[in-house]
């Protein structure tokens, strides 16, 4: 159980109710309802002067927290700017746009490159809290094997070592092919990060307000306005309020589904 090939296929006997929902039966999920509120949230470019409750944005970000992510490791940071000043500093680093003027809520959203060796950690410290028995493979994969996976090296010394590894062993098994590097440690964990940006946006338009994703910013005034440092790289800053009129540009465009939709 112990070896690395056997850690994404084998979990043992795992004694949890898998889908603590499904007593409710087909009945409990609505797709007609979920279509709805997919359909509802649009990038709203100007909001009224409305307030957005804390007990709205503090269950907004619980359910975007609930985000599927790569590895459990949760590389993501939302900066929640309440402070005038520094918020109007972050809209002026969105080149002033008007969903970053009236917002009522301006939100950071952060992919974190530098906490994911803590986080293996906490995850098995969490283990032990479990009050079922965690699979010894789960423990192997935070302890042994994401240091090596995730790693690489000051100023990037190990990626060609990887990538010499990864290649010349894809001739034979399959490999992780990335990341290997600084750069596509970055794009991992924006990911994670985007995923649950998508939730948060959902869940604030469940409440009744709308969202506005932005990146058009300069984020390094954003990083020095909120004092994020390295292992931070912002992936979008998100306006929140209630939809001003006019603040919709148009109807909602996308291509022929035919474009994207693929079948082999």
């Amino acid at each position: 159980m112990n070896d690395p090939k056997n850690i994404f296929t084998e979990m043992g006997e795992v004694k949890f109710d898998q889908d603590p929902f499904q007593k409710g039966g087909s009945d409990y999920f609505n797709p007609a309802e979920f279509r709805r509120l997919v359909e509802a949230r649009r990038s709203v470019r100007k909001f009224t002067n409305e307030i957005i409750p804390d007990s709205v944005i503090a269950d907004c970000f619980d359910l975007a927290l609930l985000a599927p992510n790569s590895s459990n490791l949760q590389t993501w940071e939302f900066i929640r700017v309440k402070t005038t000043a520094i918020k109007e500093q972050v809209a002026y680093a969105c080149f002033s746009q008007s969903a970053a003027k009236t917002a009522a809520e301006l939100i950071i959203c952060v992919a974190r490159t530098d906490n994911w060796r803590a986080h293996s950690k906490q995850m098995l410290e969490e283990f032990k809290k479990l009050p079922i028995e965690t699979p010894k493979v789960a423990k192997t994969y935070y302890g042994k094997l994401v240091p090596i996976v995730y790693s690489v090296g000051w100023l990037n010394i190990l990626t060609p070592f990887k990538w010499i590894f990864n290649t010349i062993g894809g001739f034979f098994t399959v490999v992780p092919r990335d990341p290997i590097s600084s750069f596509g440690i970055k794009t991992w964990a924006t990911k994670s990060c985007a995923l649950a940006c998508e939730n948060l946006m959902l869940a604030i338009r469940a409440h009744g307000f709308d969202t506005c994703p932005m990146e058009g910013f300069d984020a390094c005034k954003i990083k020095k306005a909120v004092g994020l440092k390295g292992g931070a790289e912002i992936v979008m800053v998100i306006a929140a309020g209630k939809r001003a009129d006019g603040g919709i540009y148009g109807p909602r465009l996308r291509f022929n589904k035919s474009q994207f939709l693929k079948e082999v």
